[in-house]
């Protein structure tokens, strides 16, 4: 069955002071998401689809074509501020783009498949990334449905500082709900979501979204109608974003069932410039054990 991955390249990078999804961490100068197609690719992924920003579009095609264009149909969207439904218009003064959900919208005319999305700054795993093929394989094209591959909260936190995560609602295998916690960071022992009315501690095997989500393509249509209304509600707002797991909800709320796929597979991610040194030691450890090349496209 034909299945395509999404990778999320947009994302300005504040708290890492730069295009995390352009720096290296392999040691033949890899970035994170060379990892991802790598596996999308040995898993049955047919396509992948970048959304990116036109301001560092050349350099990031060029790059991408030339390590994997005759290995896998590759495509490029652009998530612009500008880049909206009709009805919708660009809103003055605001510079953050417009969320994970609006980014997704952005990829419609390149999708027709069942499809899953990823961020370009994790790696997710090959178990994981194989986990959410098999998902995707009895998701219908034609009908309303989703599912996630999650994680264990304590294997997604950074030791430099706090972390966002969606933290997963799940009822024998399915999802019920997701709560984005904005503010979750190590104190001692503990794992706590630091909130305005206090700290709420969590558990270390919080199944969390690392935004490893799956849809059918006929999601689009309910994406483009949830992101109209988020832009009416919420235009006004300059830094509100629509999130994916928006999308998730809303199924949910139509009486959807979302599987949830809890993995064991390795994740690890940027958030911190300090997070580097530490990425880059994974990989070279998953280089050693053989499970990739040193060179992963030579």
């Amino acid at each position: 069955m034909s299945n395509s991955l999404v990778i999320l390249a947009a994302g300005l990078g504040s708290r890492y002071k730069g295009l995390k999804q352009v720096d290296t961490f392999g040691p033949s100068g890899e970035q994170l998401f060379d990892y991802t197609v790598y596996d999308a690719i040995r898993s049955g992924f047919d396509r992948v689809v970048f959304v990116i920003r036109k301001a560092f579009a050349e350099d990031f095609e060029d790059s991408a074509k030339r390590k994997f264009a005759d290995k896998i149909d590759l495509r490029f969207v652009y998530q612009e501020l500008d880049n909206l439904p009709d009805g919708c218009s660009p809103i003055p003064n605001r510079e953050k783009p417009w969320g994970t959900g609006h980014a997704l919208w952005v990829t419609k005319k390149e999708v027709d498949t069942p499809f899953c999305m990823v961020n370009a700054d994790d790696f997710y795993g090959f178990e994981a990334i194989e986990q959410m093929h098999s998902l995707l394989n009895s998701i219908d094209d034609a009908t309303l449905g989703g599912g996630m591959v999650g994680y264990q909260l304590a294997d997604t936190l950074s030791e430099f500082g706090s972390v966002s995560r969606g933290v997963c609602d799940i009822e024998n295998g399915f999802l019920k709900g997701i709560e984005e916690h904005t503010q979750i960071e190590k104190q001692g022992s503990e794992i706590i979501s630091v909130r305005d009315d206090g700290g709420q501690e969590l558990s270390a095997d919080t199944i969390v979204s690392m935004n490893l989500m799956g849809f059918s393509p006929a999601v689009y249509e309910l994406m483009e109608e949830l992101f109209v209304q988020f832009y009416k509600d919420h235009k006004h707002e300059l830094k509100s974003e629509f999130y994916a797991p928006q999308i998730l909800k809303e199924l949910i709320d139509r009486g959807i069932d979302i599987p949830v796929k809890a993995t064991k597979s390795t994740w690890f991610g940027v958030t911190y410039p300090d997070d580097k040194a530490r990425v880059q030691q994974e990989i070279l450890a998953l280089v050693e054990q053989g499970k990739y090349p040193k060179n992963l496209w030579s």
